[in-house]
């Protein structure tokens, strides 16, 4: 762009995921002029692949467990009969009633312009899309991540699955085996298995790896009971496929132990990897690399001031890259002050909340214990069993757990939660750690009875049982209770 000629637009954003629709929205709020390229979808990998289908299956999948367990409280129901194509119908209705507030034709009645194309840098302030070439003030990149396909020998002629695709089986999988136990992996697993499947999870390391082991302790049981085939410290050699009578294509995945487990489809959940092929970044002068694009505390690109990342591609120094859409939403609102109104703002994930929706759900905020100490601080642990609560006895809830992870004042640094509709609970600690309020606040809260979140109140209030019980206390009991 010339030196003194006004740009085509003041903001262009790449990629109409949740960081990009939302920066799109509150620009053209705000009266700028911006134009809005996605390639695919609206409303990106959430709306259409992820969150939002994987949740609605997971709905159906705990209402089939439910029938199943209703003879606990009394009540005798029939095996309940999956209807495979209803609940493709069920998802694809869960994601068409979303997809609205995504659509192309609500961002052009708020004046954005959408340009349904690719787009590639073809100068540092210069982006081709649809076959024009479009100047602009400010890029954001939001251009999301995809799943990885790992390099596995023989995968080639074994056809596979990501959630990509997962969601679109015509009928169910005789066998679905799945490639890593990550939240992904464990929700599509304990999903396909309590609606009739066969499942084996093979993950290399540890399921739920990221999150605190006590809390995946209750997690695996909880699977297994399910029916979920675990094999953990397991690492897949290669794949060779297995074509079954009906001429349908199976495989068998030979592990390096030499075990060899026939199944019907595989589910590659390994992990994500940003979307930076065909962005030609190098034309833009956009530092970046395996993990995303490199970018300052405030997500601005450290080597092309025009250019801000957000969401799954964004990669702040020091900090990296967190592919939930949850963050893709608080990137934003860094953007809202940092590239509008010229505000300091930047990064901060230490009360980041990320939630595996298994049932029971795990959530976890803030640091774990492993965290906490590797940080270098002195810290107390607080726990109490969610079974133990009464609204879990009345509903028969079999596992949980509630850790908390404080600093011996007492300041909250990280909370697990291990139960049913953990993440419902998970914005209370949430508050706590962005706050940084103690133990105290959470102790001293008057909750309704019966629920869930006693645990949370218990364990909290066990930080200050000793110190009502010390023996100094106790005296001063004593001499009160002569008062008059």
């Amino acid at each position: 762009m010339a030196f003194g000629s006004t740009p085509d637009f003041d903001v262009v954003v790449i990629g109409a995921g949740a960081a990009g629709l939302s920066t799109a929205a509150f620009s053209a709020g705000l009266g700028l002029k911006v134009a809005l390229i996605e390639r695919a979808a609206m409303g990106g990998d959430c709306l259409n692949f992820g969150c939002v289908p994987s949740k609605a299956m997971l709905a159906a999948a705990h209402a089939a467990a439910s029938a199943r367990q209703a003879h606990r409280f009394g009540i005798r129901l029939p095996p309940p009969e999956i209807d495979w194509a209803a609940l493709r119908a069920h998802i694809r209705g869960t994601i068409d009633h979303i997809a609205p507030t995504d659509s192309e034709a609500r961002f052009r009645g708020m004046g954005v312009e959408v340009i349904r194309a690719s787009a590639h840098f073809v100068a540092p302030d210069v982006i081709e899309a649809a076959g024009r070439r479009i100047t602009f003030r400010r890029c954001v990149i939001a251009a999301g991540s995809q799943a990885i396909v790992p390099d596995i020998p023989g995968l080639g002629p074994v056809p596979w699955l990501t959630n990509e695709t997962i969601f679109d089986l015509e009928e169910p999988p005789g066998h679905l085996i799945i490639l890593g136990g990550g939240p992904i992996g464990l929700e599509m697993a304990q999903a396909h298995a309590r609606l009739g499947c066969l499942v084996t999870v093979i993950e290399a390391g540890r399921i739920a790896g990221r999150d605190d082991p006590e809390l995946a302790d209750g997690l695996r049981r909880a699977l297994t009971a399910d029916g979920v085939a675990l094999l953990e410290g397991t690492k897949l050699a290669r794949v060779e496929p297995d074509p079954a009578e009906d001429g349908t294509q199976g495989l068998v995945a030979v592990l390096e132990d030499g075990r060899r487990i026939g199944g019907t489809h595989l589910l590659l959940a390994v992990g994500r990897a940003p979307r930076l092929a065909g962005l030609d970044l190098t034309a833009g002068q956009v530092a970046h690399g395996k993990a995303g694009i490199t970018t300052d505390e405030g997500l601005r690109s450290t080597t092309n001031r025009r250019v801000f990342a957000v969401g799954d591609i964004a990669d702040p120094i020091g900090i990296g890259p967190r592919a939930f859409t949850h963050v893709a939403s608080q990137h934003a609102g860094i953007l809202a002050r940092a590239m509008l109104f010229r505000l300091p703002a930047k990064v901060d994930y230490a009360a980041l909340p990320r939630v595996t929706y298994t049932d029971p759900e795990l959530a976890q905020i803030g640091m774990t214990e492993d965290e906490a100490r590797a940080a270098g601080h002195d810290i107390r642990i607080l726990r109490f069993p969610v079974p133990e609560t009464d609204r879990a006895v009345t509903e028969g809830v079999r596992h949980g757990l509630v850790k908390l992870v404080a600093t011996k004042s007492g300041r909250l640094l990280g909370a697990g939660i291990l139960a049913p509709h953990a993440g419902e609970m998970a914005g209370t600690f949430a508050l706590m750690i962005g706050r940084k309020m103690k133990l105290s606040a959470l102790a001293g809260l008057v909750l309704p009875y019966p629920t869930l979140a006693e645990a949370a109140k218990r364990a909290a209030g066990d930080f200050y049982a000793p110190k009502l019980m010390s023996p100094l206390v106790k005296r001063v009991v004593g001499l009160l209770k002569r008062l008059p």
